[in-house]
Order: structure tokens, then C-alpha cells, then sequence
């Protein structure tokens, strides 16, 4: 599938007007709608190959191939022999850019933690209260009503409920671990941020928006609302799995229009089988 990308964003961009004949097209910004969609296809296919941390000369040399590929060149490499390396590339360089990660978001933590106010949780979540609420503070599997935002350790923003002008409502038990813990210390109305360690956010493997393997998030939260989680439904008494007094898994009878249940009918009296005829006296 991610090949298949590859080679839809190079033909489209390398076989654009300005490409055949020599020499690239310029790189202005997108202007017509043709030209956005195609750099969305470019912003896509950086989005694939974001693993392998590549350098400017790196890309250049990505570049080179993919040019060579498409115009016809000579390929300088046998793709049969160099294909399959690609996976084990994308494993070497994917774990030590998550280590980076880890090691910078222990760096940050750190610097966190030193702030005023700031509390360190058992679990490494760093809790720093901003403004402190006077209302009711959430339990576990409370459902709660916030608003926040979301960033990386550069700044970036990869979530927000402020830009949606919406505020979010989850359970609390439904959410990465930092949220559940730090969640629990607040009161409604109050304001806190959040630092996640990746091992309390989304571990490893990155998550959403963007957020990189081994990544430590910063959240600013404002709780607005705590409500109890509703009551599971009320099963009817008597043997799980059945009607009272049922087998388990037994159906239900469908009730009558009526709105009470028929009985069945009752059995009928078994006649019995007549006799059999008497033997005729043998003849004398």
C-alpha cells in the first residue's frame, strides 16, 4: 500500500508540467486546487516515511530514486537486493528516534518538575495546578466534561478542544493512564497541566496527530464537569443466561398481543392402539 503511495506522488509530481524535459518544477506554495491535492499527496508520503528520520541528503538521495524510477533512468541499486532492507532501515532508525524521544521528554520532565507547585506522581505524571477548582473532584469511572490542549515537546499542537469549540466527555477510565491519575487531583473549575511520560501516554508507538513513538506530551486541562457513570442495566433474576426458572440460554416466549404470555396448550390423553384380532380356529 505504502509503495503503491510512493509511486501515485511521484508520477504525479515528477511528470507535472515544468518536470519533463529536464529539470524540476519550481517549488512555490500551492495555488490551485490541482496543485494542493498534490501537495497533500507529498505531505502524505512524508507522513509514511517519517520513520527513517531522514536527512536533507538523505531525501535528496530518496529523491534521486524515485526521479530515476519515474523518467526511465538507469536504476543504480537492484531493488530485488536493497527492497527488502528497507524494513530492517525503518526498525533501526524508527527505535532510536523513539529512544531520542525518551530521553528529551526525561530531560523536559525534569525541568518540570521544578516548577512552583509542581507534583510528581507515582507513575512519573507531572501535575502542575494552574488555577484550583471548588467543585466536586472525579473518581476513577467518573464521566468527565473538559476542555483542552495538547502539545509536543517543540510546541506543536496535536489536539485541542478549543479549536473545535467543543469540549470533550469521556469516562475516566476510558483514557491514557496520565489523564485518569491527573484528572483525580483536580476539582471542577480548576485548571492543571499535564506532563505525560510516553510510558503513561501512548507508549512506543506514537498515537494520533502525529505524536511520535516514545513521545512526552504536555496537556492543559480545565475540568468542567464531573458526572457519575450511568447504572448497568438491570438483569432479571433467577438462572444467568435464561427466563426465571429456565435453562440457561433459554429463548424467551414472545409475549401474546395481549401482553401476558400463553401457556402452551394442554397435552392431549394418548389413545391406545386397538387390540389385535383374534386368530381365526383352524379348520377341522
Amino acid at each position: 500500500m505504502r509503495a503503491a503511495l510512493v509511486i501515485a506522488v511521484a508520477v504525479a509530481v515528477l511528470t507535472a508540467p515544468g518536470c519533463k524535459g529536464g529539470g524540476k518544477a519550481s517549488a512555490g506554495p500551492p495555488a490551485t486546487e490541482d496543485e494542493k491535492t498534490l501537495y497533500a499527496l507529498g505531505v502524505s508520503i512524508g507522513q509514511n516515511v517519517r520513520v527513517f528520520s531522514l536527512t536533507e541528503q538523505e531525501l535528496a538521495m530518496v529523491e534521486r530514486g524515485l526521479e530515476d524510477q519515474v523518467l526511465h533512468k538507469k536504476i543504480e541499486v537492484e531493488l530485488r537486493e536493497y527492497g527488502p532492507k528497507l524494513s530492517q532501515l525503518a526498525r533501526t532508525r524508527g527505535t532510536k528516534a523513539t529512544e531520542d524521544e525518551k530521553k528529551k521528554g526525561a530531560a523536559y520532565a525534569a525541568e518540570q518538575e521544578k516548577q512552583s507547585g509542581a507534583q510528581k506522581l507515582p507513575s512519573g505524571v507531572i501535575y502542575i495546578e494552574e488555577k484550583a477548582g471548588d467543585g466536586p473532584m472525579p473518581e476513577p469511572t467518573s464521566l468527565v466534561k473538559v476542555n483542552y490542549r495538547g502539545t509536543l515537546l517543540d510546541g506543536t499542537e496535536f489536539d485541542s478542544s478549543y479549536k473545535r469549540n467543543a469540549p470533550a466527555e469521556f469516562p475516566l477510565n476510558g483514557v491514557v493512564r496520565c489523564w485518569t491519575e491527573g484528572l483525580q487531583k483536580m476539582k471542577v473549575g480548576g485548571k492543571a497541566k499535564l506532563v505525560c511520560p510516553s510510558d503513561v501516554a501512548y507508549g512506543d508507538r506514537g498515537g494520533p496527530g502525529g505524536i511520535p513513538g516514545g513521545a512526552t506530551l504536555t496537556f492543559e486541562v480545565e475540568l468542567l464537569e464531573v458526572k457519575a457513570q450511568p447504572p448497568p442495566p438491570v438483569m432479571p433474576s433467577g438462572p444467568p443466561g435464561g427466563l426465571p426458572g429456565g435453562p440457561p440460554g433459554a429463548p424467551p416466549v414472545p409475549p401474546s398481543p395481549g401482553g401476558m404470555s400463553k401457556a402452551p396448550p394442554p397435552a392431549q390423553p394418548v389413545k391406545p392402539a386397538p387390540p389385535p384380532p383374534a386368530p381365526k380356529p383352524e379348520s377341522k
